[in-house]
């Protein structure tokens, strides 16, 4: 998978929490750049401010310090060129499958051709589904909804926030190779936290590993052979797995130790 121009630049990003009168740092010296066309994995322990991060990169939440780029541009607060899937989907319960797929792109006074409402709808395997509510969903039609609503907006940068965890492995795998299929058709670029570490390594062209003793980042690991719906069956793989749980074990034993 080829990637291209600069589309995202972090810098020496760093936040920092207030808790009563004792300051707590959970990120700080992270720097990292993504490419258009392009996708990051990050995974880290429990607590060690993943979510953190993607909110920052949303605009959502301000760094304590520290610079980020979208297009060569300062990010400071939320743009349309970013949409962001929350791992409980954010749907609204009232307001059918069809109201809430397009409703982002409404809100944004976005034009939606019907082909191409049509055409995302197949793409995701949901088609058929726009008089239903979410409550009539199972996870992955809600999830896949999530996606679609986002995807509608044409965002440059896709944050994903443990989009599916809550999902069985069977259903969970199928929707993994539903984003990657649709990541080659439409060429935005993504970022996505999970804990999961097969995920990660099927899903980011880099895998970021965060750690939270100290908090921030511990390494990158370059993932030249993701982009492939097999991958999961190449020795590669694999070795990746492996190379990435000795990683977390390791980062495991030096907090034991220290």
């Amino acid at each position: 998978m080829g990637t291209s121009l600069e589309l995202l630049k972090v810098e020496g990003l760093r936040k920092e929490f207030r808790n009563g009168v004792q300051p707590k740092t959970v990120l700080q010296g992270v720097t990292f750049d993504l490419s258009s066309y392009d996708s990051l994995s990050i995974v880290g322990p429990s607590g060690c401010g993943k979510t953190t991060l993607l909110l920052i990169l949303s605009g959502l939440l301000a760094p304590t310090e520290g610079r980020l780029q979208l297009e060569g541009e300062l990010l400071m607060k939320p743009t349309s060129k970013i949409a962001l899937v929350l791992q409980e989907y954010g749907l609204f319960p009232w307001k059918n499958v069809a109201s809430n797929i397009t409703l982002g792109a409404r809100l944004q006074k976005i034009r939606l051709p019907l082909e191409e409402l049509a055409s995302l709808k197949r793409e995701l395997g949901i088609e058929g589904l726009d008089h239903l509510y979410p409550h009539q969903l199972s996870g992955g039609q809600r999830q896949r909804v999530a996606l679609a609503r986002a995807l509608l907006l044409h965002p440059r940068l896709l944050l994903l926030d443990e989009p599916f965890a809550a999902l069985d492995t069977i259903t969970r795998e199928h929707l993994q190779n539903h984003l990657l299929t649709v990541f080659h058709h439409r060429q935005f670029s993504f970022i996505i936290v999970t804990h999961n570490i097969e995920e990660a390594i099927f899903l980011g062209r880099r895998i970021l590993i965060l750690d939270h003793e100290p908090p921030g980042m511990r390494t990158v690991i370059e993932n030249p052979e993701m982009g492939a719906l097999d991958y999961r069956k190449n020795s590669a793989f694999f070795q990746r797995t492996l190379e990435i749980r000795q990683i977390l074990k390791d980062a495991a034993w030096d907090r034991d130790a220290g």
